[in-house]
């Protein structure tokens, strides 16, 4: 799979490509994954990518040529784009397990105050990671990434894919390690007693527990 990610800050990426899962996937060949400016696709000479609103308002908005510039130089038949916005659909690990199928991702992130609309023409989805605000779609490129890359093959271990949250209804179930006894709290016996079969049916249990705490 390949992911480019356009972005106006592309060091706020470095620490999220060179540790733990995602570095990993990286040096396996597993993922290929660029930071793209897309200031670098400007057609002016200051390399402007915003300006005012027409009709007035706060902040600026990001402009057409730099994004669509970027996009079209990126994209390919395999190709699809999400553009990150609080209008889009909810993110949710049904849509990570359909997007890890995909060959080539462009990751388009917002920022100031959004984009001209003419820019969400070039989405083939548009995605939301919550309802709330953040500075810049940074962050949620960031968590489509992620969630997507530990899907891939090879990436995760398959069988700690299989018990994981939201693969159906339920949360994933409690875990322990050492000590068994920790300021007085202690692990549960049946998980200590080597019989899988009620172990499977304690977990299973806990499971609905936590769901049912929501």
């Amino acid at each position: 799979m390949k992911i480019d990610i356009l972005t106006l800050f592309p060091k706020m990426f470095d620490g999220f490509l060179s540790e733990s899962i995602i570095k990993r996937a990286i040096e396996k060949s597993l993922v290929e994954i660029n930071i793209i400016n897309f200031r670098d696709y400007s057609p002016y000479k200051n390399k402007q990518v915003d300006d005012y609103a027409f009709g007035g308002g706060a902040g600026m908005i990001l402009m057409c040529e730099p994004i669509f510039n970027a996009v079209n130089a990126l994209k390919t038949d395999d190709s699809y784009v999400i553009i990150t916005s609080p209008r889009g659909n909810t993110y949710n690990q049904k849509k990570a397990n359909i997007l890890k199928n995909k060959k080539h991702i462009i990751l388009v992130c917002g920022h100031y105050e959004g984009f001209d609309e003419r820019i969400y023409s070039l989405a083939d989805e548009i995605i939301s990671v919550g309802n709330y605000v953040l500075t810049g779609g940074e962050i949620p490129s960031m968590a489509i990434t992620d969630s997507i890359v530990r899907l891939l093959p090879g990436v995760i271990n398959e069988e700690s894919l299989v018990s994981e949250s939201f693969n159906d209804e339920y949360y994933d179930y409690p875990v322990y390690t050492k000590p068994r006894v920790y300021n007085d709290l202690e692990v549960p016996e049946v998980l200590l007693s080597g019989n899988h079969k009620l172990i499977n049916e304690y977990r299973e249990t806990e499971r609905k527990k936590i769901q049912n705490k929501d």
